[in-house]
């Protein structure tokens, strides 16, 4: 059973920053892509950033040049730096792990408000 661990929600003025961080139990070896999707309620699930085994990163449009996922393997964590954060990000965030040959996990999900 793969767990994952995350933290760093919370609240945040307009503008400010946050960063998520997501620990995997697992070896860091059997581990595809990481990433984090949010969601927010009545709304489509969204795909925030994701990193490949290889580096190599992709990001939402609407997240794009503010948020930066890095990933540190010596730790099994993805990291989720958030700058310049909007209103409009406020949602249920949650990190996944792709796991070789297996399944895709999920963490527990984090909220992050932003609000004045």
């Amino acid at each position: 059973q793969v767990q994952l661990a995350e933290s760093g929600g919370g609240l945040v003025q307009p503008g400010g920053s946050l960063r998520l961080s997501c620990a995997a139990s697992i070896s860091i070896y059997r581990i595809n892509a990481m990433g984090w999707y949010r969601q927010v309620p009545g709304q489509q699930r969204e795909l925030v950033a994701v990193i490949t085994r290889g580096g190599a990163t992709d990001y939402a449009d609407s997240v794009n040049g503010r948020f930066t996922i890095s990933r540190d393997n010596a730790k099994k964590t993805v990291y989720l730096q958030m700058n310049s954060l909007k209103p409009e990000d406020t949602a249920v965030y949650s990190c996944y792990v792709d796991v070789i040959e297996t399944f895709r996990y999920w963490g527990q999900g984090t909220q992050i408000t932003v609000s004045s």
